[in-house]
């Protein structure tokens, strides 16, 4: 078993590099994909699909916060139309203010996929070897929502990486993907920029360039046909 890596991370591509090490064993399956969640993973993303030699996507995931603490993720929505929510913060929310929350994040999640994807089309996954990336896991309700998005295209495998995540949220997510992987699980966790030296928010422009560098660099993501 590997050493735990040296924490803080320096930044988010660092993080990436750590994890690809920690995904080697995916190295070469086919139909294999990095699907990274905007816009903090696409930099982990990017690291990880160079390493492993395999095409960058992106899936548009957005967290539900909570009315009164924007920061606590009460639930997300996903692609496809998946909504997860957490059972405790959707108590204590009415459900019309639960609503309101849901069509605006809905609004943001469709302007981001044009403006990432453009017309790419929707994602096939289908019998794919599916990574889904993030620069780590707090609650875990963003990559919940992604995990569920995906298995409903029933791939032949789906992998949760991240560089770092809270103990308790990488167990729990265990239920949702055939495998979990995160070399750094630190105890206390708090939240996922304490592990990072440099953790500045990810802007579109760096979205759109690291995805353009990848189809540049990078294997299509499209599957071959008859595959």
């Amino acid at each position: 078993m590997s050493a735990a890596p040296r924490l803080p991370y320096t930044d988010r591509q660092e993080g990436g590099r750590v994890l690809a090490q920690a995904l080697q064993h995916l190295r070469g399956r086919a139909g294999l994909l990095v699907l990274a969640l905007p816009r903090g993973g696409v930099p982990v993303g990017y690291e990880v699909a160079r390493e492993l030699g395999a095409p960058l996507d992106v899936l548009i995931v957005r967290k539900l916060g909570h009315p009164n603490h924007e920061e606590y993720a009460m639930g997300a929505i996903a692609s496809g139309g998946i909504r997860v929510m957490n059972p405790e913060a959707e108590r204590y929310v009415k459900p019309a203010e639960v609503e309101r929350i849901a069509r605006r994040e809905q609004a943001e999640l469709e302007r981001r996929e044009l403006h990432y994807r453009g017309d790419a089309g929707p994602l096939v996954l289908s019998g794919r070897v599916v990574i889904l990336v993030d620069d780590g896991l707090a609650t875990g309700s963003t990559m919940r929502a992604a995990a569920r998005a995906v298995r409903q295209q029933e791939p032949a495998w789906t992998c949760i990486a991240v560089p770092v995540g809270a103990p308790e949220t990488c167990e729990s997510l265990r239920a949702e993907a055939d495998e979990v992987v995160c070399p750094a699980q630190p105890i206390p966790f708090r939240a996922v920029g304490l592990w990072y030296r440099a953790f500045p928010q990810t802007g579109d422009e760096e979205v759109r360039r690291l995805l353009a560098d990848a189809r540049q660099a990078l294997p299509a993501a499209a599957m071959p046909h008859g595959s």
